[in-house]
């Protein structure tokens, strides 16, 4: 694409070899830094976006044979301690003063890499997908340090090329600086951004002008191995503890500047945050989202395919509960139009259960269309390996394959005011077959005032997406919504306006099934807190038995229909504060002519830069005919985060859930003694609640070392 095309095209920082060493220290002494080129003159985003900022910032970027390096100004809008929530690594942006940087190196306008860092010196790094979202879970080595002046606070940063992915000798690169600065509530870009998107948002990035092309990275091969030692014991079973040795290790291998080559060998995910429990009142499966680093390079391509209720490809499904031996993905760019992604991973047989062992194989390939869209292929492969189904008796039954593949055209236009998609997969499985595919799509406009958009699914009941996550099958969904934002001149409301959405069911021969409308009234404050009214209208003819409380007391009759009105309000503090909270109010029926009323909350109180304490809590009550009478459950859930330093952290987590009669406890301790490489101390605890008593517990030391060859 010509830079013209681009709406900030014209908005260029210059970027030059350092003339001196670099020390990355947070005072811009260098020479480089005199004679660097400047990005100031933000612009406000928000409250406004028709202004300069009134927050003054100042960018310089630098680079030599091995680092791209930048400094970043950011200075004091009026008096006051900086607000942070610690020195967690990727930090909640909203709950933070902070710098971040978003960088295209492939000018698409699709994906890239961000950076940035708190006024308190935590790190943020993740990997852009989808023109402007980003996955926090990505992690990588670089480095950075702030440091704090009379009138403000400076960001000083090194990232190893070997970090990037880039195309060799492309001399132009997105990138835009986003600062926000909680105490006067403005956010502001340094190329603009309209308010009505965020400043991620890389369609409106400005670009980084190279002196001469980047140097390649050179040789870049790194090994990631770790060692691990752990005991633990389910005591339900009364069997003896069992110890657990192990050892494995990533190797990443830079096939090109752009294409990278990720190993594993006998991975352990031990320290990977638990998920957060919920009150499960649902019909259909959870979705929890994937955590664990070997997943997660280029993630966008493979887990982002389709929509949140229709995923063909979802990582979680590999290696949950079962070891993988083994797995290598191939993925990144070919060059600046096409991508490609290829994963192979080996998990275990398992004696206990008859679980066979198992081959997971993906292929997609992405090629860009027009200005910012794209169009791609997916193919999917589950293969049982040596294992005839049913041959044992005694044991479960596991399928022998299952495939799936598909097409996807994504549609973004250059400003960013039409997203939509189109997809058709087809999934192969064993005695499943006609009405085994999947059609869908979705088309939306957004402005500065209006949003509209409809999306529609179609999903047969033969589907089978095995290592996919699809809830439900057999079904046709209409899916339309639309919003209109008033901005008033001046007065305490930024911002507030309706926002229109239902979800329509019909079966395949499109008898209606289910709906759900809601109606609701967003009003936003300049302090940036938050107040919403809602009015929900939902209708459900039951497709199999159910039971309304998910605790197996008795379920509701297949083909019975159920009809009932919700009322409820949500409000969220400002972000500034020392103190925050939000709530969410729901009153109204529920199934069987029954009553429902649900709260939900979280509190947060810290105590800069250092602790974190927050809390969630959710309480249920149904009032139910017999058998069920009047139910309630609670879940709660504390949280402290200890950040000594940047570098050092401890997280305990408490879970009470009354639904599943859980408390689950995990403590973590994480030392990251050098970039990327760390210690983990990790200890679980499991009770059961009536009576109370463990029902499991284990503890965890790991240590991962980063290797650069």
């Amino acid at each position: 694409m010509a830079p013209a095309q681009k709406p900030n095209a014209g908005y260029e920082l210059h970027i030059h070899h350092s003339t001196d060493p670099m020390h990355v220290d947070g005072f811009p002494n260098e020479q480089t830094w005199q004679q660097a080129d400047k990005a100031d003159h933000f612009f406000m985003v928000l409250p406004m976006d028709t202004s300069f900022a009134k927050v003054r910032t100042t960018v310089r970027m630098a680079y030599d044979d091995n680092n791209l390096y930048l400094l970043a100004e950011c200075f004091n809008g009026m008096p006051g301690a900086d607000m942070v929530e610690s020195l967690r690594r990727d930090f909640a942006f909203l709950k933070n003063d902070n710098f971040i940087f978003f960088l295209d190196p492939f000018e698409d306008q699709t994906s890239g890499f961000s950076f940035g860092a708190n006024a308190a010196g935590g790190q943020w790094d993740g990997l852009m997908y989808e023109g402007g979202k980003i996955d926090l879970s990505w992690d990588n080595k670089w480095s950075s340090v702030v440091r704090h002046f009379n009138d403000r606070w400076v960001l000083e940063m090194a990232i190893p090329f070997k970090t990037l992915r880039y195309k060799k000798g492309l001399t132009r690169w997105g990138v835009n600086f986003s600062r926000n600065d909680l105490k006067t509530t403005e956010k502001s870009a340094w190329a603009p951004v309209p308010r009505q998107f965020p400043t991620a948002s890389l369609a409106y990035t400005g670009v980084l002008v190279w002196d001469t092309p980047p140097p390649p990275p050179g040789a870049n091969v790194s090994i990631i191995p770790y060692v691990l030692g752990g005991v633990q014991k389910d005591y339900n079973t009364h069997q003896p503890a069992t110890y657990k040795k192990e050892i494995g290790g990533d190797a990443k291998i830079a096939v090109t500047s752009s294409l990278n080559l990720d190993l594993t060998v006998n991975p352990d995910f031990s320290q990977v945050d638990v998920d957060r429990q919920v009150i499960d009142l649902s019909r259909f499966e959870l979705f929890y989202p994937e955590k664990r680093q070997f997943f997660l390079e280029n993630a966008d391509h493979l887990n982002n395919l389709g929509y949140a209720s229709i995923r063909p490809f979802f990582s979680r499904r590999i290696g949950l509960g079962v070891p993988i031996d083994f797995g290598a993905r191939l993925s990144g760019k070919l060059d600046r139009n096409w991508r490609i992604s290829v994963l192979d991973m080996q998990t275990r047989k398992m004696e206990s259960t008859g679980l066979p062992a198992q081959n997971f194989s993906v292929l997609a390939i992405q090629r860009k269309v027009f200005s910012r869209s794209n169009i791609g292929f997916i193919f999917i492969n589950k293969q049982s390996l040596h294992y005839q189904p049913g041959k044992d008796t005694t044991m479960p039954v596991y399928s022998q394959y299952n495939r799936n593949a598909g097409v996807e055209f994504n549609l973004a236009s250059a400003n960013n005011a039409w997203t939509g998609k189109m997809m058709v997969l087809k999934s192969f499985s064993p005695n499943k077959k006609g009405d085994d595919y999947v059609h869908a799509g979705n088309l939306q406009y957004t402005n500065r005032h209006w949003l509209a958009g409809m999306q529609y699914e179609f999903t047969g009941s033969n589907y089978n997406a095995e290592v996919g996550y699809v809830p439900r099958q057999g079904y046709i969904k209409f899916n339309p919504q639309v919003s209109y934002l008033f901005l008033p001149h001046g007065g305490i409301v930024l911002s507030h306006g309706p926002q229109l959405t239902s979800s329509y069911y019909f079966n395949e021969s499109f008898h209606r099934t289910d709906n759900e409308t809601q109606f609701n009234w967003l009003t936003t404050f300049r302090d940036k807190s938050t107040i919403s009214g809602v009015l929900i209208n939902d209708y459900v003819q039951l497709l199999q038995p159910f039971d309304p409380t998910n605790t197996g007391v008795h379920t509701l009759a297949t083909g019975t229909q159920h009809r009932w009105n919700t009322a409820g309000l949500d409000y969220v503090s400002k972000p500034q504060a020392l103190f925050t909270w939000d709530a969410s109010l729901r009153y109204g029926g529920y199934y069987a002519d029954s009553k429902k009323f649900m709260f939900i909350g979280d509190a947060g109180y810290r105590i800069q830069p250092y602790v974190n304490f927050t809390v969630n809590a959710t309480y249920t009550s149904l009032q139910l005919p017999q058998p069920w009478g009047h139910t309630n459950f609670w879940l709660v859930g504390p949280k402290i985060d200890f950040t000594m330093t940047n570098t050092l952290f401890l997280t305990t987590y408490i879970q009470y859930n009354q639904q599943t009669k859980n408390m689950n406890l995990n403590t973590r301790l994480q030392w990251r003694y050098k970039p990327a490489s760390d210690l983990f101390l990790v200890y679980t605890d499991n009770y059961l609640t009536t009576p109370f008593s463990v029902r499991s517990r284990a503890f965890v030391l790991k240590f991962n070392y980063w290797w650069n060859l």
